[in-house]
């Protein structure tokens, strides 16, 4: 039941939030701490998704 949540969590975060490795400009130091909590989110949310 859990992993079905996150896996929705997953396919909604990907079509919602933006990507931020797809863009050759960013840089993971310069990131701005909005940036950073949504990178951390979406990687704890793929971490729970292959669990």
């Amino acid at each position: 039941m859990k992993k079905s949540i996150f896996k929705t969590l997953s396919k909604l975060n990907k079509k919602i939030l933006p990507s931020y490795s797809k863009d050759p400009n960013f840089n993971l130091a310069k990131a701005s701490k909005l940036q950073m909590a949504l990178i951390g989110y979406k990687t704890w949310v793929t971490k729970n998704a292959l669990d």
